[in-house]
């Protein structure tokens, strides 16, 4: 699997040298090279103080992609459930996007939701889909350009077929059987206080506590400030936490959102066999007939 990760200073120079082999080539479409950079921000930032901004701020050649109604399932009745191969090929179809395109993610909160879009689009098959680490606050820290508004796709027909890789994403059956195999540590990025029930859960509704057997790693923790943590923070955060690199991991949230925060994070720390329980706390702490610790 392909590192997750870019910089500002990366995605800048990919910008300048797609800018300089168009001008040779007599177009100036910023997507002439097979470059995207979506803008996935959410409006709803739960589990950390949201950065708010007066105005809309984008970095230059983005086009907005919503994840609440492009990225999810709007058939379904469940938070940010996991889109349909149809809506993947319809969004392909609207940006103009292959399999082999280079796309570049981010959100304005640093890192917030570009991971879960992040693996929303590696579990469909794009290979060489990319985060910014540090998102739109990192960009602009680092005196860069910002723009105003986003640019229109071109668009294009595609006859490619997408479907979402099946070890990707686990049910609620799937997390309620592992309960008994322990084939999988479920891994619940909540924080300690949901986690253990020191606080209601911020869903109504919502029993709270934690799957039987799962492990709390709170998502602010593999965080320093705006981007992730090193390399090297990373993987001595897991070891200390006594995970081993080639176990099986599920991660869990509220939502699915944040979990797949800690989900960027292993894969960065080298932990590859991860997956995502895309019901999260919202369909499990609904549900009376699963059990609660």
């Amino acid at each position: 699997m392909s590192f997750p990760l870019v910089s500002a200073q990366w995605l800048s120079d990919k910008q300048l040298s797609d800018k300089q082999l168009s001008d040779k080539q007599l177009d100036v479409n910023s997507q002439s090279n097979d470059l995207f950079i979506l803008d996935v921000s959410v409006d709803n930032v739960v589990g950390k103080e949201p950065i708010v901004y007066d105005e809309l701020l984008t970095i230059p050649g983005s086009i907005k992609v919503c994840i609440d109604t492009e990225l999810s399932d709007t058939e379904s009745e469940g938070i940010h459930v996991f889109p349909t191969g149809v809506q993947i090929s319809a969004l392909a179809k609207r940006l103009g996007l292959k399999k082999t395109s280079t796309i570049v993610l981010y959100d304005n909160q640093g890192i917030y939701s570009a991971p879960r879009a992040w693996w929303i689009l590696k579990s469909f098959g794009f290979d060489h889909v990319y985060i910014l680490n540090g998102g739109l606050p990192k960009w602009m820290e680092e005196g860069r350009a910002t723009d105003n508004e986003y640019i229109e796709p071109s668009g294009a027909e595609t006859a490619e077929a997408f479907s979402v890789e099946p070890d990707a994403v686990k049910l609620s059956h799937h997390v309620l059987e592992n309960i008994k195999t322990e084939a999988s540590l479920v891994v619940d990025v909540r924080s300690a206080d949901r986690f253990f029930a020191r606080v209601p859960e911020p869903r109504p509704g919502l029993r709270s506590g934690h799957i039987p057997k799962s492990y709390n790693l709170p998502f602010m923790s593999v965080l320093d400030g705006l981007t992730f943590k090193t390399d090297e923070d990373l993987k001595a955060l897991f070891k200390g936490k006594g995970f081993e690199p080639h176990a099986s991991y599920t991660f869990s949230c509220g939502s699915g959102m944040t979990a797949c925060i800690v989900l960027v994070a292993a894969i960065v720390a080298d932990y590859y066999n991860v997956s995502l329980y895309d019901g999260s706390w919202a369909e499990w702490g609904a549900d009376e007939t699963l059990p609660i610790e």
